[in-house]
């Protein structure tokens, strides 16, 4: 459940989630579920038998704090010494106003990507989610993210 946080540019605040593209999605889920203790929060997509080619299955993972895992399938390439980064995609920034959030960050010089929406998600039951993206100074992947229920 989302929690209200302090801080006024975000109008609520503190880490929502980090999401990642998984090489093999079962076993991502597997590690962070059986090896780290992570509770699967919230599931959508299918995998490439049920859509005839593309995985797009996702979920989202309770860290234990109110803070998630976002697991995306479909990355192209396990990790490497030649993208030592990994597979990260971006972080959420929890927030109760999308719009006011993205607000903050574009006055503070940062690149707005996707203007805020709301996208419907049908999994694991139907969930809407408030969202909009932006780039951070050093060319960083932030999510506003707004959700009352995750």
């Amino acid at each position: 459940m989302a929690t209200t946080g302090k801080n006024s540019k975000l109008h609520g605040g503190g880490f929502h989630h980090l999401a990642l593209r998984a090489w093999d999605f079962d076993a991502t889920l597997r590690f962070y579920i059986e090896g780290l203790g992570f509770v699967r929060a919230y599931g959508w997509g299918k995998d490439e038998r049920e859509t005839g080619g593309k995985d797009s299955r996702a979920a989202m993972l309770d860290t234990g704090d109110g803070n998630y895992l976002e697991v995306f399938a479909g990355s192209t390439r396990p990790y490497s010494e030649e993208a030592p980064e990994g597979t990260l995609i971006h972080f959420a920034l929890r927030t109760d106003d999308c719009v006011a959030a993205l607000e903050s960050a574009r006055a503070a010089g940062a690149v707005v990507t996707m203007e805020p929406k709301v996208v419907k998600i049908h999994g694991d039951h139907d969930e809407d989610f408030h969202i909009a993206f932006c780039k951070g100074p050093d060319g960083e992947v932030i999510e506003f993210f707004e959700n009352k229920n995750l």
